[in-house]
This record gives C-alpha cells, sequence and structure tokens, in this order.
C-alpha cells in the first residue's frame, strides 16, 4: 500500500441500542463519540440503528407477507360487474 493516502484503520466500538449488542472491531470509521471497553481502553463509538440482536431476520420475529391473498382481495373488490 502507498503509505499517507489511505484512511487509518483501527478498533472501533459499535453499537446497536435497540438490540442492547455491542462489539469491538476493527474499521476506518471514525467518531467523536467514545466508550470504555471492558478491558479499560477508551475506543470510538459508532451508534448504528440495525444489527443482529435486532434484525427481525437473525431474532426469528420475521413474518411472511401474504402478497398473493392481497392480490386476489383487490381483484375481488375491484372486479367490473357486468
Amino acid at each position: 500500500m502507498k503509505p499517507g493516502i489511505h484512511p487509518a484503520y483501527g478498533p472501533v466500538v459499535f453499537r446497536d441500542r435497540a438490540g442492547d449488542f455491542s462489539i469491538l472491531t476493527r474499521s476506518t470509521a471514525t467518531s467523536e463519540k467514545t466508550i470504555e471497553w471492558s478491558d479499560g481502553n477508551t475506543y470510538p463509538l459508532i451508534d448504528v440503528e440495525i444489527s443482529s440482536a435486532s434484525h427481525p431476520f437473525y431474532t426469528g420475529t420475521s413474518r411472511v407477507v401474504d402478497t398473493a391473498g392481497r392480490v386476489e382481495r383487490f381483484q375481488r373488490r375491484y372486479q367490473r360487474k357486468g
């Protein structure tokens, strides 16, 4: 890699507030907010809206939408008379 053209790559904590889940990983993302991790060090903190801890697919709370039933109901409701 050429020196001086790549962003800094270091440890960052990503936190999903909805799922009460945090993970320490490495990233080029930065943040003004910080958090003290369980190892006693302070790391940049990035809040995310959704993660595997709160996403319906991973938590098993997803529901299947019955699109065929909706289409049939629409056609029955608006079919032409006679």
